[in-house]
């Protein structure tokens, strides 16, 4: 029965993921002919830091009404304190 159970462990994890047609052409351009889809996900993320991420989309968003959804963040934030 162990060994059943150790091998059931160590079969990988399976997730499906759905993306548009136009994703997955970008994938397969970048993609190695060796490379399975999970290492191509590992590659593109394995070193990505998320402050630097941010700190490149700093400014590459406009705000029509920043000042209205600036209060309603602070009026949910009250809301959740109480």
């Amino acid at each position: 029965m162990f060994k059943y159970m150790f091998k059931r462990y160590l079969q990988p994890l399976v997730k499906t993921i759905t993306i548009r047609e136009e994703v997955y052409n970008k994938l397969i351009a970048v993609k190695r002919k060796d490379e399975s889809f999970s290492q191509l996900f590992e590659r593109l993320v394995e070193d990505i830091n998320p402050v630097e991420t941010l700190t490149k989309l700093r400014g590459s968003i406009e705000f029509k009404a920043k000042e209205k959804m600036l209060s309603e963040i602070s009026a949910l934030r009250a809301e959740r304190r109480l």
